[in-house]
């Protein structure tokens, strides 16, 4: 059961964190190309780079594109349908069965790969907490550290710091604290930063290399260095497997100690000053064990040297650099907007009531009642006849469940509908639409246009919007579907034979010239399927609605086919010498169901009303 959860929700998660995973190496590789265009500016504009690649991890193109999908659900879109006609008899024992409930043994049996997303999860996890851990215990090292500090209120170094403190744009005074470790000057905490100072370094630096230091530590407070590193520690703890983002936090940990180097010197310090009060914090300290605790002998100290000693002029950007940076962050947050906005498919509550100010006209009545359930029966039984019926310019529902008139409104599959309370699947209910132009079909005896189907479930729409309150939105989801191939042995199907007579031969039956295909359940859950010059296409509609999920036909053959399908729903029928429908389809049809699992798109409720209920309240 439980490998069985976690394959599905691997399923479902895997595409769209890989979608997520490139889009964010693609945005950090990207970063890189700009950062080197700017190696000659000023290192704060490659660090907000970095940090912006680091940040995109955080933040899916996927809801850049689903807010270009709800705007563009504003604007009108017309759904398209597909013209089937049919009759369905089912009979129900006990009605709060589902109509389409899957075959038993329709899914496969869990094997050892549903055993690898548990796998892949649990490595995820052990690395995350690993990460976490490492730095929690380093965190409580330096927390400790800082409270047995001695707060300074006098002295050289709390004197450096008010002088320094106007010229990096700090009002709040910081609070300073004398540390007994050998831990590197550094500023410790995010909402109030503490300066930890080592005792004893005082005495190795003069006043002017003091001050530098000090000055070194403000900015990375002014800058909220410790904010941003805490984000991308969160980056690397969560996508601790991708090198990637490790080589982007070194990156952030170079360039935010180049610009505060810069931002030292700009300020009036000298070069050769500078540069030997790092050298002697690195002689007589140890670095910070935490990017998130800021300290002064950071990044490549090789490096730094060159570039705090090196006498080139650092450029501002310019009108040219501006403009592209502009642009490259326009793109990337509108490139997936326009995505949403072409790839939309209209919110389904809008549709509705767009159908319904449209078909309003053509309809002559549309009425949705509370079923009379214990009437019908069937043979004398308690069982109860559900019955649905598309014809010439009407539509007719007999103890269907809402679920149900969902599904043949959207033209969706049992799984394809999502959420919904639970009277959804056990209150029945009669339906009757009615569009007065049943007598445009009279030109064509014994076929009914696709536009009379389109218009009723155009209208079905309409009525679940206006009766239920029904309101919807549309996703994709992988989902278990089925394609309908040729077996192994060959097709048994008989090609229908030509030159009949186009007039169905059964009142109610699935048609379209002489087509019929027309299903049965019997008392004892005996079901069968009798088809009559009838494509595969709409054979593979039939089975999603009993399989409850899409069925797609991957025959290859094109024709139409007599035949006759029976087959045991395995629920306690008395007639168990009948195969299950997926050894029936091959034994009987020379056909195969082979399930796979496809990206679907689904129908997710979000408001729904009994029908019955807000009747009463009208």
């Amino acid at each position: 059961m439980i490998p069985n959860t976690f394959s599905s929700l691997w399923k479902t998660l895997a595409p769209a964190l890989g979608d997520h995973l490139w889009q964010s190496t693609l945005v950090a590789l990207v970063a890189a190309l700009l950062t080197l265009a700017l190696r000659k500016n000023h290192a704060r504009a490659r660090y907000w780079l970095w940090l912006a690649a680091s940040l995109k991890f955080l933040v899916p193109f996927s809801w850049f594109v689903a807010l270009g999908n709800h705007l563009a659900w504003r604007s009108p879109v017309t759904a398209t349908t597909t013209a089937l006609y049919y009759t369905v008899e089912e009979i129900s024992r006990p009605f709060t069965q589902s109509m389409m409930a899957p075959a038993k043994g329709a899914l496969p049996s869990a094997s050892s790969t549903h055993l690898l997303p548990l796998v892949l999860i649990a490595i995820w996890l052990g690395g995350f907490l690993a990460v976490l851990c490492g730095w929690c215990v380093r965190w409580r090292r330096i927390s400790a550290e800082v409270h047995r500090a001695t707060l300074l209120v006098q002295g050289r170094e709390f004197d450096a710091l008010l002088r320094m403190q106007p010229d990096a744009g700090i009002t709040r005074p910081a609070e300073l604290r004398l540390s007994q470790s050998t831990l590197e000057p550094g500023s410790f905490g995010i909402v109030r930063p503490v300066l930890l100072w080592p005792e004893g370094i005082s005495q190795r630096l003069d006043d002017s290399q003091l001050q530098a230091v000090i000055a070194h530590e403000l900015w990375h407070v002014r800058r909220r260095d410790n904010l941003a590193a805490v984000f991308h520690m969160l980056v690397e703890a969560i996508f601790w497997f991708h090198p990637l983002v490790w080589w982007v936090g070194t990156r952030l940990m170079d360039e935010r100690e180049r610009a505060c180097d810069e931002e030292v010197l700009a300020s009036g310090s000298e070069r050769q000053i500078y540069a030997e009060s790092i050298l002697k914090v690195c002689e007589f300290c140890v670095g910070s064990p935490l990017a998130c605790v800021s300290g002064v002998t950071g990044a490549d100290l090789k490096k730094r040297m060159v570039h705090i000693m090196s006498e080139h002029v650092v450029r501002r950007l310019d009108f040219t650099r501006r403009l592209l940076l502009s642009a490259v962050a326009v793109a990337v947050i509108a490139a997936p907007i326009a995505f949403g906005l072409l790839h939309a498919t209209p919110s389904r509550a809008q549709s509705q009531d767009e159908s319904a100010a449209a078909n309003s006209s053509a309809a002559v009545s549309a009425t949705i009642r509370p079923s009379e359930l214990n009437t019908p029966t069937y043979a004398g039984s308690k069982t109860h006849m559900i019955r649905m019926m598309i014809g010439p310019g009407k539509f007719d529902a007999r103890n269907v469940t809402l679920r149900a008139l969902i599904q043949e409104a959207y033209q969706v599959q049992a799984n394809q509908v999502i959420g919904g309370p639970d009277w959804l699947d056990t209150a029945a209910f009669d339906v009757n639409v009615k569009t007065g132009n049943s007598n445009a079909s009279d030109a064509h005896p014994g076929k009914l246009m696709a536009e009379h189907v389109a218009l009723i479930r155009s209208m079905l729409q309409a009525l679940l919007a206006d009766r239920a309150k029904l309101a919807l939105h549309p996703a994709t989801k992988d989902l278990e579907t089925y394609s309908l191939m040729v077996a192994d042995n060959g097709p048994k199907l008989q090609p229908a034979p030509a030159g009949e007579s186009d007039e169905p031969k059964e009142q109610g039956a699935m048609h379209m010239g002489r087509q019929q295909m027309r299903m049965q359940i019997g008392g004892n859950q005996v079901y069968g399927i009798g088809a009559q010059s009838t494509p595969l296409d709409d054979f593979a509609q039939q089975l999603s609605r009993q399989l409850g999920t899409p069925v797609i036909n991957k025959t290859g053959l094109h024709g139409r086919y007599d035949f006759n399908l029976h087959w045991n729903d395995g629920k306690g029928s008395s007639n168990e010498s009948e195969p299950s429908l997926m050894d029936a389809v091959q034994e009987q049809l020379g056909l195969k169901l082979e399930p796979q699992k496809a990206p679907t798109q689904v129908l997710i409720i979000d408001h729904i009303q009994n029908p019955a209920e807000t009747q009463a309240r009208d």
